[in-house]
């Protein structure tokens, strides 16, 4: 099995910064991809951005710009740099890794959840 330790969240006013981390752990054969999603009161869960295994990085239009997605692929550890928070960035973060546990098997593995929430 795989498991994803999600950790950083809170409470930010908005301008502010916030690191999300996340570290994964388990029963890995190749990671294809990690990331973050997001999902707000009432809304469904989106993304936010990813990274896969060569670095190339995917950001949602309403971050682009402001959060900056990193990898330690030696790690499986997944980072979220988040500046310049709204308060439309508030929501539970969600871990996403995408790999296979063996040559031809792969799934999606999800953490728990970690809150953001940008208030004054």
């Amino acid at each position: 099995q795989v498991q994803l330790l999600e950790s950083g969240g809170g409470l930010v006013q908005p301008g502010g910064s916030l690191r999300l981390s996340c570290a994964a752990s388990g029963s890995i054969f190749r990671v294809i991809a990690m990331g973050w999603y997001r999902q707000a009161p009432g809304k469904q869960r989106e993304l936010v951005a990813t990274i896969n295994a060569g670095h190339a990085t995917n950001y949602a239009d309403s971050v682009k710009g402001r959060f900056t997605i990193s990898r330690d692929n030696a790690q499986n550890t997944v980072y979220l740099r988040m500046n310049s928070l709204k308060p439309e960035d508030t929501a539970v973060y969600f871990c996403n890794l995408r790999g296979y546990t063996t040559v031809r098997e792969w799934d999606d593995y999800w953490g728990q959840g970690t809150q953001v929430t940008v208030s004054s």
